[in-house]
């Protein structure tokens, strides 16, 4: 593993990640794993570091009516639909990226079209935790991260739509990764996923801006 970080100490040294600063948690985490990869990044709500970073990286744990209403009070929303940059949302990041959320029937920011469905499984626990496979792996995602397992923490789930880059199944197939233009994301915690969520962030810091 120290290798592997080493290696990509290198690649991305001359990169500029802006990691979006909002009431939302696990940026600590993100900043650790993005600390591992030798990546310069800043975590900011800063409407102008936002926009003039080469990469920026929308994470969240929390609820998302109250994680809204934030992003709309602060204007944030709105810099996050006109990036052009690589954009990568991460487990809430993504189900805000969606158009709508039946979590308490929030409207969020419809670049996927998507909405997000509560899990109303009775054979599988609710809230979903722990580590399931990636399926049917493909896009902007190392093709070697097929049948490996990251770690997902999550009641809310985005279905399977044309945006799906990878699926994952717990008790029902829903959508683990997604991409739309210059839009990535992900359902689960690549930042929690070890060797796996290595692979996962160094495909998208690999993009092209």
């Amino acid at each position: 593993m120290a290798q592997v970080y080493f290696l990509l100490l290198k690649e991305h040294c001359n990169m500029k990640v802006a990691v979006i600063k909002y009431n939302a948690g696990n940026i600590r985490s993100v900043s650790f794993a993005l600390e591992r990869l030798g990546v310069d990044f800043v975590v900011t709500s800063n409407h102008e570091e936002i926009q003039r970073a080469d990469k920026v990286i929308f994470p969240g744990v929390g609820e998302a009516s109250s994680t809204m209403s934030y992003l709309r009070d602060h204007r944030l929303d709105e810099v996050i639909k006109t990036l052009n940059q690589p954009t990568l949302g991460i487990c809430l990041g993504m189900q805000l990226m969606c158009s709508h959320s039946e979590e308490n029937n929030t409207a969020c920011m419809g670049i996927f079209e998507e909405t997000v469905r509560l899990f109303k499984i009775d054979t599988v626990k609710v809230p979903h935790v722990g580590w399931n496979a990636l399926e049917k792996v493909g896009n902007w995602l190392d093709p070697s991260l097929k049948d490996r397992y990251v770690y997902f923490v999550h009641s809310y789930y985005v279905p399977l739509s044309s945006n799906t880059v990878a699926e994952t199944n717990y008790g029902i197939t829903f959508s683990a990764a997604m991409r739309r233009k210059n839009f990535f994301a992900v359902q689960f915690h690549p930042e929690k996923s070890a060797e796996s969520g290595v692979k996962v962030l160094n495909s998208f810091l690999q993009q092209p801006a």
